[in-house]
């Protein structure tokens, strides 16, 4: 694949987003040498940082750290942009906290960045569904929906992008894809740390808002969506719009850990969740029947996250036949170790027929 030649400005590069994975990221894919002919990185930000001080904060090639710069604030940065040469597509990515998003988008639109530019965003997109088609709005005053990028990191993991292939390049699962035969499915997104220094955020937002309806929504789309006609994005999103809209929520149970109203930057009444466990349904022709389970939270005893999908029982039959029989399982481990692992039954060496 040819790739234009590329600048990538990080907005809010003095952040911790930046430092902790955005330019570590980025260093890998020049490595890489997936950034296109002459790259040019450049970070903003409020803090005064000179080119040096600004590379110096990270661990990065030294091929690579010739190619980062730094502009404070965004004006003037079209003209800096101009003096590294001529770019055919300029990358916007708002590492900042989502109210400033359309803020952002008409400082970016006002500097002179026309069709050559593209912005992204990451979740949260608005508090609710009416904030959300606002900031839609706005953005599209500034940029045509072509060229905005709504993402889920989620999305980047290889044990994601996995379910994909595991569903639809092996024969062997496709047939049992459905209620017929799945009993149940759950996803399972825990975490042992605490809300750390993010309770300004976090108590604004909840683990619903911050978990559920986007990275858990997106696993449980990828498992339970019909095959896309192709892999292209737009019809990849079709088949995922066709499970939202067939999805029903019948329990919620929210709950809160103990200590979280002494967190620094949380309200002293807060009734905010940090855990969360759902049932859901599908209501559609493949997973009518199948109870989905969704559980998320802070401050948990492990950390992980993983998808189950239990199959149902034999009839009691043959090893069957006392009802004891484990089901198979499918368990699709996303973090922090990937793997898939098939809980099947096998026999016990010996000379009897007898399972473990």
């Amino acid at each position: 694949m040819s790739i234009p030649k590329t600048a990538i400005i990080i907005v809010g590069a003095s952040g911790n987003l930046a430092q902790r994975k955005l330019i570590p990221a980025l260093n890998i894919l020049f490595n890489k040498n997936q950034l296109g002919p002459h790259p040019l990185v450049i970070g903003t930000g409020r803090t005064s940082f000179s080119n040096e001080d600004f590379r110096n904060r990270f661990s990065v090639s030294e091929a690579f750290a010739e190619r980062l710069f730094y502009h404070q604030h965004l004006s003037g940065l079209k003209e800096k942009l101009s003096g590294h040469g001529n770019f055919e597509r300029v990358v916007f990515f708002l590492s900042l906290p989502p109210a400033v998003y359309a803020q952002t988008a008409r400082q970016i639109n006002e500097e002179g960045f026309g069709q050559e530019t593209a912005i992204i965003i990451e979740k949260p997109f608005g508090y609710d569904s009416a904030s959300s088609q606002l900031l839609n709005r706005q953005l599209a005053l500034y940029f045509d929906e072509s060229r905005i990028f709504r993402i889920d990191h989620y999305l980047a993991k290889e044990a994601v992008q996995n379910i994909l292939v595991f569903r639809f390049a092996n024969s062997l699962f496709y047939p049992v894809w459905n209620s017929r035969y799945v009993e149940s499915i759950q996803i399972n997104a825990l975490e042992s740390d605490s809300i750390i220094d993010r309770g300004s955020y976090f108590d604004n937002a909840g683990i619903i808002r911050d978990m559920v309806q986007n990275h858990l929504i997106q696993l449980l789309s990828l498992l339970t969506m019909e095959a896309p006609v192709t892999l292209d994005a737009f019809d990849i999103r079709n088949q995922k719009l066709c499970i939202l809209r067939a999805l029903s929520i019948d329990n919620c149970h929210r709950y809160q850990y103990e200590g979280y109203r002494n967190e620094k930057g949380v309200a002293a009444d807060s009734t905010t969740e940090t855990f969360v466990e759902m049932q859901c349904s599908i209501n559609n022709f493949r997973w009518t029947g199948t109870p989905i389970f969704l559980r998320t939270g802070k401050a948990l005893h492990r950390h992980g996250t993983e998808i189950g999908i239990r199959l149902k029982t034999l009839p009691p039959l043959l090893f069957n036949k006392d009802k004891d029989l484990s089901p198979n399982q499918i368990i699709f481990k996303i973090q922090p170790s990937e793997s898939i692992i098939l809980d099947i039954q096998s026999k016990i060496p010996g000379t009897e027929l007898l399972l473990p």
